[in-house]
């Protein structure tokens, strides 16, 4: 009896631990959220409200260089026309290094080096998508 509890008890703890390892492979909301107030100095999460740079909200699936009523770099555009639309693999790629994701583009901000930070803001985007 003592026996089938102990195993019980670790089989417990391993879905625990595969669950936390989970989580963190999905990103981090709320960790997600504190690194994206670096971004609010420039984006906005509301559709149509551009700052210094464009809204970020519905970023997911929408071609690169596209957001209304944005002026975009000739960068920018070009990569969407050439193609490019956000996933969280190109948003990934691009907050790892922008100025070379996208040579060219306006972005002042040298990026997240961290994968971890980086699905941290993606699942926080994905979350506050309307």
């Amino acid at each position: 009896m003592i026996r089938n509890g102990v195993a019980l008890a670790t089989v417990m703890l391993a879905g625990l631990n595969l669950g936390t390892a989970g989580a963190r492979a999905d990103g981090d909301l709320v960790n997600g959220e504190k690194i994206f107030s670096k971004c609010k100095a420039c984006h906005t999460l509301e559709a149509g409200k551009n700052k210094i740079g464009p809204s970020l909200q519905g970023v997911l699936g929408r071609t690169a260089g596209t957001a209304e009523g944005f002026k975009y770099s000739e960068a920018m555009k070009t990569a969407g026309a050439g193609g490019l639309v956000w996933s969280e693999e190109s948003i990934d790629k691009y907050l790892a290094a922008p100025k070379e994701f996208v040579a060219g583009n306006k972005m002042p901000f040298p990026g997240l080096k961290k994968p971890e930070e980086r699905a941290d803001v993606i699942a926080y985007l994905k979350s506050m998508m309307q």
